[in-house]
């Protein structure tokens, strides 16, 4: 058992360095790293749950880890989904920018197009 809890903290430590190893990479390459190493931990939570059954001398001591472990999984899934959101409100403040500024530019334009009629009509009907 002892042999099997290092390997399970080894492997652990291996996912946490590939977990920030591939969220440093492009995107187009990040998508699909990130989505296996869910996959990987997952695999290791169901080895180290079942680690816990096997190893617990009582069901209740095993169930209320299993409950924690539940919770701290839930704390860095939400962590991932924080990340997002402020990479969203980045790329929205940029379309909010971006949209106002071409609000501004039609208004010039607009504006000029009209000096440009009202000066035609102006000699036009003064010639």
């Amino acid at each position: 058992l002892s042999e099997i809890q290092s390997g399970v903290e080894e492997a652990e430590s291996l996912i946490r360095k590939m977990d920030l190893e591939a969220r440093s990479l492009q995107p187009s390459v990040k998508a699909g790293l990130l989505a296996k190493l869910r996959e990987y931990k997952s695999d290791l939570n169901n080895v180290k749950s079942e680690l816990k059954r096997i190893s617990a001398p009582n069901a209740r001591q095993a169930t209320r880890e299993e409950l924690l472990e539940a919770g701290m999984a839930d704390t860095l899934a939400l962590h991932g989904v924080d990340d997002n959101v402020g990479k969203s409100k980045k790329i929205l403040a940029a379309m909010s920018k971006r949209m106002d500024r071409n609000k501004w530019i039609i208004g010039g334009i607009i504006t000029a197009l009209v000096l440009a009629i009202l000066l035609i009509l102006y000699f036009k009907l003064a010639h």
